[in-house]
């Protein structure tokens, strides 16, 4: 009779994409994280973590191919192939039924700072993992970095 091996497999550190922010609006998206903290703080400290380890660069050296306020920006979901258009936006001018994401939304944090063909981990609100990819960035202006 053989033997099963019945412990689990250890779970790798999951790898977390390079990230970019433009640094005109790092003070005010951390401004948001913080004010955020009363209302929903696992996602004012996830906000934070992201800017505590992201890349800040002058709004004139920010490349086109990294998602920043403003960005129109296509990703898939590699489970069912599924696309998906939105504009990061800040929460003003968030509106879903116009594919404006606030930067302050779980998928906004998330896509904040990627650039095109990174890929990343996204938890649905049914608990499920699905790994995203970002397909296209258009938007804000900024150089072309290849």
């Amino acid at each position: 009779m053989s033997t099963a091996m019945t412990t689990a497999p250890s779970k790798r550190h999951a790898h977390q994409p390079n990230i970019m922010i433009n640094a005109d609006d790092l003070a005010h998206i951390e401004a948001l994280a913080e004010g955020a903290f009363s209302r929903n703080p696992a996602l004012a400290d996830r906000l934070l973590e992201e800017l505590g380890r992201a890349r800040v660069v002058p709004s004139d050296q920010m490349p086109q191919n990294v998602i920043g306020i403003g960005s129109h920006v296509t990703f898939r979901d590699e489970a069912t192939g599924q696309e998906r258009a939105v504009t990061l936006v800040y929460p003003e001018n968030a509106d879903i039924a116009r594919q404006r994401v606030s930067v302050m939304a779980p998928i906004g944090v998330a896509l904040l700072g990627l650039a095109e063909g990174a890929a990343f981990h996204w938890d649905t609100r049914s608990h499920q993992r699905r790994m995203l990819t970002v397909i296209r960035v258009e938007g804000p202006s900024g150089p072309v970095i290849e």
